[in-house]
């Protein structure tokens, strides 16, 4: 289980940070960087690492760079890194202002500092396997023991690294490592490897390299190309922090040119994965459609649900930048878009589970209009004319043959107000030969219209419909939570993610009917489907409506 500790709403400690080296003169710029690894599609917990550089950037008139960790060919991929680019541009509104770029750009330049250090006498060739370099490094409690290899010559440590550069050797069977201290309490200070052979083709270098930098050795020194002032990064790196620095130390940097480590809490979010790992499994296992699911808490993910790139930000403000780590609830999300939605989303109506409605005293050639708000809270939204036929659709859940006390709706004898239209009333229920209810035949109180009852009765009820004549067909997707289980952190390692999966995650209503307005609604379009929830047009399907938040939020702000 995560600690959890209570933040206060919009604490940034970074921008302290920021403002004591500003006034202390030990930079006089800011520029920052997001360098996610291409291996799988960012997700929220990424939001909130893009929010504390880019914002801060953003604020003291800086930089703001993208630049992907492309050191471990095997698991990256050209896909993830146009979908990085793609949602990270989408987040931010734009480019990154200080441009975009690949850490394997730099692996000549990194070739060279690791050269440097061999000649220095500060690192050296290790014949050791992977299982052997674990075994020598000790324990939390043992120190640990000097690799046999770790006093070769400068030379033969140059030609030896030449010849892992060249491809003779094979993959595990020599690495490269800093000879710092085997000694040290921290256990990425002992002799850490920062060189491996990888004969693996590169998404962006091809085949050139056999040998790729650890990404601990590459982001001090990809850092320092890019004059990084302030490279923020999650707390998991903070023992990672005096690797950062020795290496800044070591390869010859001035000191005005050496980058700075900062660490702040990572997003833990209730019901949630935040692990590319895991996430990664829910694809291959089939759990999920793909990456960008949206159940996923990806940001292709959301995105394709209806969040907004307004409200992420705004969760990740609420939710506060911090040392400390905490878990957000879910529902913080939820709100930050509903707040949104409720003033900018128009008003539409959908059926999800269509029961047909005939009104037996309405001609049946004839068609009125009524009109409705587009937005109830937003005036200036203006109104819509909707279709009103003979024959309509209602909710199924709106008609109870049997009603349960204080039931509000249609029931046999029972009167109900048509959102913006007549009252109606139940006078016969219509039966296949199974006994299902196939149909109501009712009146309507012509006289109501948009008005209250001349003769005082009062009417409880109200529901929404749609002219069947006119009413369009759809696919409303009905998501909910991925996760049954509220701290998703805790489930136990190589557990089997079916033993938590909600198997109500996402339903569809295959048969709903919606507004002829929505015959033209565009992909990523969001609307209130009144009374049901807060929906967005699919960018992959058409015709199906993701619902993307209820209407209602168990948060309390």
């Amino acid at each position: 289980m995560i600690p959890t500790e209570k933040t206060t709403p919009n604490e940034n400690f970074i921008h302290d940070i920021i403002d004591a080296d500003l006034a202390a003169g030990r930079c006089t710029k800011v520029h920052t960087r997001f360098p996610p690894e291409p291996n799988g599609c960012i997700h929220i917990g990424s939001a909130k690492a893009i929010y504390v550089n880019y914002e801060a950037a953003k604020k003291y008139g800086g930089l703001f760079n993208l630049r992907f960790d492309d050191t471990n060919p095997v698991k990256e991929d050209e896909s993830f890194v146009r979908s990085i680019i793609a949602n990270i541009k989408w987040l931010i509104g734009g480019e990154p202002s200080g441009g975009i770029f690949y850490g394997s750009d730099y692996f000549d330049r990194t070739y060279e500092y690791a050269v440097k250090l061999i000649k220095d006498g500060k690192a050296y060739v290790c014949d050791l396997s992977n299982e052997q370099v674990r075994e020598f490094r000790g324990s939390l409690t043992l120190p640990g023991q000097n690799s046999p290899y770790r006093n070769r010559s400068v030379e033969e440590n140059l030609e030896l690294f030449e010849r892992m550069k060249n491809g003779e050797f094979g993959n595990g069977t020599r690495t490269l490592r800093a000879k710092i201290d085997m000694s040290s309490p921290n256990m990425n200070m002992r002799d850490p490897v920062i060189y491996r052979i990888l004969h693996a083709a590169h998404h962006r270098q091809g085949d050139k390299w056999k040998i790729y930098p650890m990404y601990d050795f590459a982001h001090t020194i990809q850092d320092a190309i890019e004059g990084i002032t302030h490279s923020c990064c999650s707390l998991e790196f903070e023992n990672h922090r005096p690797l950062y620095d020795w290496v800044a130390d070591n390869i010859g940097l001035e000191e005005a040119e050496k980058p700075h480590q900062y660490e702040f809490a990572r997003l833990n979010m209730t019901y949630t994965i935040m692990s590319k790992r895991y996430l990664g499994q829910l694809v291959e296992k089939g759990l999920v459609e793909g990456w960008d699911d949206p159940r996923m808490p990806t940001l292709a993910g959301i995105r394709r649900r209806g969040y907004t790139p307004s409200s992420i930000l705004e969760f990740v403000k609420r939710a506060g930048v911090a040392k400390a780590h905490s878990v957000v609830d879910s529902a913080l999300l939820e709100f930050c878009l509903r707040e949104e939605l409720d003033k900018t989303a128009e008003r539409r109506i959908a059926v999800t589970e269509p029961l047909l409605v005939t009104i037996t005293n309405y001609p049946e050639d004839k068609t009125e209009f009524f009109s409705l708000p587009n937005n109830p809270v937003n005036p200036e939204a203006g109104t819509r004319r909707l279709p009103f036929t003979r024959q309509l659709y209602v909710e199924r859940d709106d008609f109870a043959e049997v009603p349960p006390p204080k039931f509000h709706r249609l029931k046999p004898g029972g009167e109900v107000r048509l959102m913006g239209a007549y009252i109606i009333k139940c006078d016969e229920v219509i039966k296949d030969e199974n006994g299902a209810v196939t149909g109501l035949l009712c009146t309507a109180d012509i006289e109501t219209g948009n008005n209250m009852p001349t003769d005082g009765r009062k009417v409880k009820g109200t529901i929404h419909w749609l002219s069947a004549a006119h009413a369009e067909e759809a696919v409303l997707a009905l998501y909910d939570r991925l996760f049954t289980i509220e701290n998703v952190f805790d489930i136990p390692e190589n557990s089997d993610f079916n033993d938590y999966i909600n198997p109500d995650s996402l339903r569809l209503a295959k048969n709903a009917k919606v507004e002829p307005s929505l015959k033209s609604a565009v992909e990523g379009e969001k609307f209130q489907f009144v009374r049901t929830g807060y929906f967005t047009v699919d960018s992959k399907n058409k015709g199906v409506f993701n619902k993307t938040v209820p209407l209602k939020s168990s948060y309390k702000p």
